[in-house]
């Protein structure tokens, strides 16, 4: 506390123990929300999910049953107003008597096969150590390299997933037709402050900078990115405010 202009007024200046009060009330609010979207979403089982938080950074941790309800826990907390980063945890349990790895990986490729927006002939499946499936492979769009993922999430007995599939356009478009193009959907997109963010292309690949105002905001920023023709990287350094 220290006085101003020699009256009886006094002007309290702020400190770094007042900086982390703040951070720790400020994260208590988000764990509470973060809970709260986890017993929101049906694709969550909240009572296995633990949660904490510190400076907005949240980290998720218990068991689930599935890789799919692990990825839901994920983009649930995601969605959270305040969260900067998320850090998940969460195990799969394996269950016993469960699908072996063989049977795994035919359910996996038929999982691909039934898809028909995915190439699944370009797809290489390995399943090993209980569970953890391992994608290789090229395909056009990154919507089909996700769609790989998310179809084998959802399979018994898969516990993790690793995604190494590439993508190799077929489109050829210029650094300026795919930075124009990113700019464009950015400002059309309602829920992008696309003044905030700034797009950097060299080649087929794609650097993202400046600020988001969500978690949640940085995310669609990127999944609009890689929406270019000719996209074949994106790297994400958009900061939460």
């Amino acid at each position: 506390m220290v006085s101003a202009g020699g009256g009886d007024r006094q002007v309290r200046i702020r400190g770094e123990s007042d900086v982390m009060a703040d951070e720790a009330v400020a994260d208590v609010a988000i764990q509470e929300d973060v809970l709260a979207e986890l017993e929101w979403d049906p694709e969550v089982q909240v009572t296995e999910v633990g949660v904490t938080v510190e400076k907005g950074v949240v980290t998720l941790t218990g068991t689930v049953e599935t890789a799919a309800g692990k990825m839901a826990a994920e983009q649930a907390a995601s969605r959270v107003t305040g969260v900067r980063a998320v850090a998940n945890e969460i195990i799969v349990k394996q269950l016993g008597g469960g699908p072996t790895d063989t049977e795994i990986a035919t359910a996996a490729a038929d999982a691909l096969e039934r898809n028909r927006a995915i190439p699944a002939e370009r797809i290489d499946i390995e399943v090993t150590g209980g569970g953890r499936v391992t994608l290789r492979g090229q395909v056009d769009w990154q919507f089909q390299r996700a769609d790989a993922a998310d179809a084998i999430r959802h399979l018994a007995g898969v516990r993790t997933v690793t995604n190494l599939i590439t993508v190799q356009p077929q489109t050829r478009a210029t650094a300026w037709d795919i930075q124009s193009g990113i700019e464009r959907a950015f400002l059309r997109h309602a829920q992008l402050g696309a003044e905030q963010i700034q797009v950097r292309v060299d080649g087929g690949h794609v650097t993202l900078t400046g600020t988001a105002r969500s978690f949640a905001e940085r995310r669609i920023a990127e999944e609009t990115a890689w929406r270019a023709p000719g996209v074949t990287q994106v790297t994400n350094k958009i900061r939460v405010r």
